[in-house]
């Protein structure tokens, strides 16, 4: 299957790490010229090191706890390099807890960096991406955008929020060339998830090797999926192979999802 990725732009967030770093190095392998965004720069001229032919790719530091200077840099980078074909966006999980603890700064924190970051991106990437004739938006979002998910309350209701944002995006956008779609990754090898089990350790009064099995016994696999498992979805994706594929959302999670 040829991707025909080759010699697009796209732009990465959320890239110095897990999913986001294995999307930025997958893509690059693909011939896709990749910028990364994140706010540590040390890290992400570490990231760059990484990507193949790193002179073919870029950077820009931005914290997506404040969108309007995120959004700034992105217009100002276009403006003085290139557009973008692929709009990658990813961006660290809302803090655990039960929704009844949840406070308001914490659901306003997580529609920040997770509808507003997003949508001021696409607002700035489509212009491009329309002259183009080709544009792919994809949203690493949650399985919990089909079943919630126990202890994660903030994230259950902004990653659903993003979802539906998407869905209708990609209803808008569809005639241009250009698709959105919501990559659901499952439990995966990342920071992010020996954080959740570390809290749920605690709170379950067992130990985080035990807790471990119990999370990866929840999907048919029996482990957890690597970030590059998950990045394979994304470049699919991104590919002109997936021309047709508009507005939904692809769970990779070893098939623990019970919903359809």
């Amino acid at each position: 299957m040829n991707l025909n990725l080759k010699n697009k732009y796209a732009l990465v967030c959320g890239s110095t790490q897990g999913i986001g770093k294995a999307t930025a190095i997958a893509l690059a392998l693909e011939g896709v010229h990749v910028t990364l965004a994140a706010r540590n720069e040390d890290k992400l001229k570490q990231v760059l090191s990484e990507l193949p032919n790193p002179e073919n790719h870029n950077y820009i530091v931005a914290d997506f706890s404040n969108p309007d200077i995120l959004h700034s840099k992105v217009v100002s980078f276009i403006q003085k390099n290139h557009g973008f074909h692929i709009l990658v966006n990813n961006t660290g999980g809302p803090k655990s807890g039960t929704i009844l603890d949840a406070s308001i700064s914490e659901f306003e924190n997580a529609f920040t960096q997770h509808i507003k970051c997003n949508h001021l991106l696409a607002q700035a990437l489509i212009p491009f991406m329309k002259t183009e004739g080709f544009g792919r938006i994809i949203n690493i979002i949650s399985t919990s955008v089909k079943e919630p998910i126990p202890g994660l309350g903030v994230s259950n209701t902004i990653r659903a929020a993003v979802g539906n944002w998407s869905k209708t995006l990609a209803s808008e956008v569809g005639a241009m060339g250009i698709t959105v779609n919501n990559v659901l990754p499952g439990f995966t090898d990342t920071e992010r998830i020996a954080e959740i089990i570390k809290i749920k350790a605690k709170n379950e009064g067992t130990s985080i090797d035990e807790m471990t099995e119990i999370m990866k016994s929840y999907s048919p696999a029996k482990r957890f999926a690597t970030p590059e498992e998950i990045a394979n979805a994304v470049v699919f994706l991104a590919s002109e192979a997936a021309n047709y594929i508009n507005g939904i959302n692809l769970p990779v999670d070893g098939g623990r999802t019970k919903s359809l």
